[in-house]
């Protein structure tokens, strides 16, 4: 029997890894953040001062190592998991993501954890690109204010200090660039549920979730 594959995507700040790590503690799932990994590479492109948008600058990209474990992210052995929080990072992750080589690199280690047994992966082309043969494709939104809102919240419990408005544009401006790049945009695969969060609290979006995989298990006979 193959492991069971969950893939969440959804615009920043929608309340992915919040909400999958919640369910996979409740299930004994693996959570996979791919977002974080993202992160981690912009962050090693920002220690290097490298031109983000130029991809000819990211030859270092197979000299790094990127590991998510436990709900933290270690770059190259440290622990990174605050420093990916920042504005600077926040500002130049979708740049980053937009690298033919990053995410080639990005994608094949994120497709390798299928080994890890049942897994639920969250980011942005889970269900599209990293594995569109997903057994469940959940497709979390929710208005920019509120992502914004959370984000401020979760950087808070980081210790990383944010402003609303500031944290607000970088939302809508990150959610353009994601949508609008050429190579895995963000969109909502044909086959995935749209669940709105909007007005949902983190208990009842992860009821939500748990419901729906117990109904695909079931319909799956596993």
């Amino acid at each position: 029997m193959k492991n069971f594959v969950v893939a969440i995507d959804g615009p920043a700040g929608s309340g992915k890894s919040s909400i999958s790590k919640l369910v996979c503690e409740k299930l004994g799932f693996t959570h996979i953040d791919t977002g974080a990994m993202y992160r981690a590479v912009t962050l090693e492109a920002l220690k290097r001062k490298i031109d983000v948008e130029n991809e000819n600058e990211y030859s270092f990209i197979d000299e790094i190592d990127v590991v998510y474990k436990d709900g933290k992210v270690f770059l190259n052995g440290e622990d990174v998991s605050g420093f990916i929080r920042t504005s600077e990072v926040t500002n130049n992750a979708s740049a980053v993501s937009r690298v033919k080589a990053v995410r080639d690199k990005m994608v094949d280690f994120q497709r390798g954890c299928r080994n890890y047994g049942n897994i639920l992966m969250d980011g942005r082309d889970i269900g599209t690109v990293v594995f569109p043969d997903a057994d469940l494709k959940v497709f979390l939104t929710a208005t920019p204010e509120e992502r914004a809102k959370r984000r401020c919240l979760e950087n808070k419990t980081l210790g990383v200090e944010s402003d609303f408005n500031t944290i607000l544009e970088e939302i809508k401006a990150r959610d353009y660039k994601d949508s609008h790049r050429a190579i895995a945009p963000l969109k909502q695969a044909d086959d995935a549920i749209l669940v709105d969060t909007t007005n949902m609290s983190i208990d009842e979006v992860c009821q939500e979730i748990l419901r729906l995989i117990d109904e695909r298990l079931n319909k799956n006979g596993k």
